[in-house]
């Protein structure tokens, strides 16, 4: 009896630590709780984050550690990559941002046009749309490395806030930024300031999973399937480059 307590130990123990090493150093599960990457992440989505894609820190770990000192094996992120990072705020909560501006680089929005390094990224118009009960365009953004992708802006203003201008800033060694892509709802670099190297987690894959809230609850079982957003299940994240 106490020969097979002890191998059952072992075995969970063996588990604990397999799923700890995967959770740490290759995936880790993210849910999104908030509209600000709309219409790219939708609430209740679920994706794969990869944890070794721009190397490992603390914050690679669970509770964020302080066992891996500074960043190791580090490699930089590419503009347009949605990335997962410790806000600056706190070093503690898990934010999702597309990442805009490199370390040296010059960001600037002048009457809702995004300038890096004194070239405008380029847009389209691609559809009109509703988010919630706002009237939103949607539009497709282009980097300078030719990646793409697609953002909301709002139709017309929802808050007395100036979302689509903010004064040339240069992006500090070691930060990078960020922004929402539900471009006029979203706390992003114009309101928490740059993202530290240190405070990166990784970069987000594939949404795995989508569970509309609105329709469903966990609680109630017999909502689950109605409430799969079928159309969402492995959506890869990558921008794509044209």
């Amino acid at each position: 009896m106490k020969e097979k307590l002890k191998k059952n130990l072992i075995q969970i123990t063996y588990a604990v630590l397999a799923a700890l090493a995967i959770r740490s150093f290759m995936f880790e599960p993210f849910s999104i709780p908030s509209g600000s990457m709309y219409p790219n992440l939708k609430v209740g989505d679920y994706l794969f984050v990869s944890k070794y894609s721009y190397g490992f820190s603390r914050h690679s770990l669970p509770l964020s550690l302080p066992f891996i000192p500074g960043r190791i094996l580090y490699e930089e992120p590419k503009r347009g990559d949605i990335v997962v990072f410790k806000t600056p705020e706190d070093n503690r909560t898990d934010y999702i941002k597309r990442l805009i501006g490199l370390p040296g680089d010059k960001i600037k929005m002048m009457s809702n046009e995004i300038f890096v390094n004194d070239e405008i990224i380029s847009t389209k118009f691609v559809d009109n749309e509703k988010y919630k009960f706002i009237d939103v365009q949607k539009i497709e953004e282009k980097l300078p490395n030719n990646r793409t992708y697609n953002i909301y802006e709002f139709v017309k203003p929802f808050m007395d806030l100036d979302t689509n201008n903010f004064s040339e800033v240069t992006v500090p060694e070691d930060h990078f930024f960020v922004l929402g892509d539900n471009r006029d709802n979203s706390q992003d670099s114009r309101y928490i300031g740059f993202i530290p190297k240190k405070n990166l987690v990784g970069r987000a894959e594939i949404v795995f999973l989508s569970f509309d809230t609105e329709i469903g609850s966990f609680l109630k079982f017999w909502t689950w399937y109605p409430a799969l957003r079928k159309d969402r299940f492995f959506v890869s994240l990558l921008p794509k480059e044209n």
